[in-house]
């Protein structure tokens, strides 16, 4: 989806903007400069048009005397990278310097720019927001981020702005892979080791690479795109502009790619954030591998390799459906594996079962297991029919579709996978009302 960034100083209500255009209350909002640490990445969809919005404000170091060079480094960012910048001013306080340094650097920019005036929140001050007219960068639209005025008028701006649907390129059907994970586990390694040559510059340095870098290979007679992602940090790590950007190009690219590789380093283990990223990509529908590389550095006894497997799956919980590989970047050792994983993963997306074969194992799973009743009455499931594949959803049509516990839900996921495997694969199930309809949905 097109990119479109705000950027403006400190305390003009960037994140209050980005809570009202994705609806959502994620990011941490207050009056001291810079205290955006939450989220600030999410999607906007006006008009039947979406885009992904990203606020800059959470990535302005806290010392006063490097404010300044961050937020004209953003400016630079969002000009790289946006489709389109929502330039945030603070009508109550009018233009200040740092606003018109940042308006030189706008005006080199070649992207579509909107100069908000927020804290419009009476007529007085919509009046007021005419005086930023004079910055030369084009419409001023007067908004109230808190109240929500205003806004509507922007987006129809924005989305005029963006690029149609029509001018987008025709899809591209090769398989995408997206190798991801935290600094310096191998990514880089692992995916010139996967290409045969030095694609990217590997060093010891963490977050050596700052741009994905998109690589093209044949493999098994499959074309394949190759996503080498700069790593992925934690918030509280994440200090230059530019890793912010890095971090939010991982992010693009899970939720392009068909299969996301998520690498670890062997001697540091699953992480928390890990499992994040995993989640991240579960809830993208996207399949699933975990790489554990530097296996050449782990002291090795018998059934190592099967110990720290079963550790990681049990913490992995719900996603212990994800195939786990072990390799050495650095050797080679085991490296194919990862795309015959990946393979296997992508195929099995695409898998579409019979809907004979899929009701006749899923009603004998459920006659062994009935539903637990809803308000004082039976649940019955009557058929089951896959809707879709890339990702699979299955549909589950029954008289008290309210009536599906997780817990019943978890299990019927379950008794798919065992009989079809499905492994890396996120599935989605559907539980539908029982209608006259339905035979034809």
């Amino acid at each position: 989806m097109p990119l479109v960034a705000i950027v403006g100083r400190p305390n003009v209500g960037k994140s209050t903007l980005f809570n009202r255009l994705t609806e959502a209350r994620t990011a941490i909002v207050h009056d001291e400069p810079g205290v955006t640490r939450d989220r600030i990445y999410g999607d906007v969809e006006w008009a039947g048009h979406e885009f992904d919005l990203v606020d800059t404000g959470g990535f302005v170091p806290r010392s006063a005397d490097r404010f300044e060079a961050a937020i004209r480094e953003q400016v630079h960012i969002a000009m790289d990278e946006a489709d389109a910048i929502l330039f945030v001013l603070d009508v109550t306080t009018g233009i200040t310097d740092l606003d018109e340094e940042m308006v030189g650097i706008l005006r080199k920019a070649n992207t579509p720019i909107f100069v908000i005036a927020n804290k419009a929140d009476n007529e007085e001050r919509r009046w007021e927001a005419n005086a930023f007219y004079q910055l030369g960068l084009g419409d001023v639209y007067p908004v109230s981020a808190i109240n929500g005025t205003g806004t509507g008028n922007l987006l129809d701006a924005v989305v005029a702005a963006l690029p149609d649907d029509d001018d987008e390129q025709e899809e591209d059907e090769r398989l995408h892979i997206a190798v991801i994970g935290r600094p310096n586990v191998g990514k880089s390694s692992l995916t010139n080791a996967l290409l045969g040559h030095e694609r990217s510059i590997v060093t010891e340095i963490s977050g050596t690479t700052r741009d994905a870098i998109n690589s093209e290979l044949v493999y098994n007679d499959e074309e394949i795109v190759l996503v080498d992602t700069a790593g992925l940090r934690k918030r509280k790590r994440v200090s230059e502009n530019v890793e912010f950007y890095s971090t939010l190009r991982t992010q693009r690219a899970i939720e392009q790619c068909d299969v996301a590789v998520l690498l670890l380093d062997a001697t540091q283990g699953l992480e928390a954030q890990d499992i994040r990223v995993l989640k991240s990509a579960e809830e993208l529908k996207k399949g699933l591998v975990l790489v554990i590389n530097k296996w050449d550095l782990v002291e090795k006894e018998t059934n190592t390799a099967r110990d720290y497997e079963r550790d990681i799956k049990n913490r992995l919980q719900t996603l212990d459906y994800v195939p786990v590989v072990f390799v050495s970047a650095l050797t080679k050792k085991r490296v194919p594996k990862v795309l015959d994983l990946a393979l296997e993963v992508a195929k099995a997306r695409n898998k579409r079962i019979a809907t004979s074969k899929l009701n006749e194992v899923m009603l004998a799973a459920m006659e062994r297991h009935h539903p637990p009743s809803y308000r004082g009455n039976f649940v019955r499931i009557k058929y089951v029919s896959q809707v879709r594949t890339r990702p699979p959803v299955f549909a589950f049509f029954c008289n008290h579709p309210k009536g599906i516990q997780e817990s019943y839900r978890r299990y019927l996921e379950n008794q798919l996978r065992s009989a079809f495997g499905f492994e890396g694969v996120p599935l989605t199930l559907s539980f539908r009302a029982k209608s006259k309809r339905s035979a034809t949905d």
